[in-house]
């Protein structure tokens, strides 16, 4: 299988840069469960788009720390897309910023997350079953956000919820898939990504993220979660 991988990160430090990017670390995540797939990257925050979207068999947006209420040029550009691609109904799975803005274009409203932060490693709940899931009731996943959605998008069904976060993962259609967390990042990565975040989030949240690592995240279940659902959305597709 062929996917695209939308990558919506504007962060260009050098905490970044010294760190593999989110095409590199998305192509990582899916290489868990199904190593002969192949990963394509387009920076559509750079305004990189693909030429034929529809000629990947499956797309994922990536988690970004803009807002998605920026209306910035390529965000508008990117909802546009999103639209094409659920009329498509072509598979697709956004993360964090890619999971709000799907929500958003599906009508939900974005809000501030009621505790302040979503940070370190998170616990998410299975509160439905789609045609993909797995038998777990619960997953830990790496995150980090001040935003979410607010009420559930127009025609989805949600999927996982979390402390303070309702609406952590829902589906459309059998062909959307979406999380409000981070699946792709590594314990590496979100240890000094809470260091590097300190001084912004504060120190309860900091001491409370660092105290969450001590146990690893599930990243390569939901990874077998997300191959199954590229699986069967692939399937639906072609019938």
């Amino acid at each position: 299988m062929r996917l695209a991988t939308l990558i919506t990160n504007t962060d260009d430090s050098a905490f970044s840069r010294a760190r593999p990017d989110d095409g590199e670390k998305f192509a990582a995540l899916i290489a868990k469960a199904r190593p002969d797939w192949s990963t394509v990257p387009f920076w559509v925050c750079r305004e990189e788009f693909p030429s034929d979207i529809g000629s990947f068999d499956g797309v994922m947006i990536t988690g970004s720390p803009a807002s998605v209420l920026a209306g910035l040029p390529w965000m508008l550009r990117l909802e546009e897309l999103i639209r094409q691609m659920i009329a498509a109904g072509q598979p697709l799975f956004g993360a964090c910023f890619g999971h709000q803005m799907i929500a958003k274009v599906l009508g939900a409203s974005i809000i501030p997350n009621p505790l302040g932060w979503g940070h370190g490693r998170l616990e998410l709940s299975r509160v439905a079953q789609a045609p993909w899931s797995g038998p777990e009731p619960q997953f830990s996943l790496y995150g980090s956000h001040s935003e979410q959605v607010g009420d559930v998008p127009q025609g989805a069904r949600v999927l996982f919820e979390g402390p303070g976060c309702p609406i952590a993962g829902f589906e459309l259609n059998e062909t959307v898939f979406s999380v409000q967390h981070h699946p792709e990042m590594t314990r590496d990565f979100i240890t000094d990504l809470v260091e590097e975040y300190a001084d912004e989030v504060g120190q309860a949240v900091t001491a409370s993220a660092r105290a969450s690592l001590t146990q690893p995240a599930d990243s390569g279940l939901f990874a077998g979660e997300l191959a199954r659902f590229f699986d069967y959305a692939s399937a639906r597709r072609a019938e």
